[in-house]
């Protein structure tokens, strides 16, 4: 399952939350305040190494 991130339109406070895909789409109550106006927000992922002693992050092999 993968992780989607969200944002409360109420409180503004940013969560994620592990869910279905086909569950992606629905509203999510905020853990903060409890409210349902909340919308999925755009999310991007990381990932970091360190290839021969380049400060850059690499990704893969």
């Amino acid at each position: 399952m993968p992780i989607f991130e969200y944002v409360c339109e109420k409180c503004g406070y940013k969560f994620e939350k592990l869910i279905r895909s086909s569950d992606s789409d629905k509203k999510q109550k905020c853990p903060e305040c409890g409210s349902e106006n909340t919308k999925k927000v755009f999310s991007t992922f990381a990932c970091g190494g360190n290839s021969g002693g380049f400060s850059a992050p690499s990704c893969g092999g």
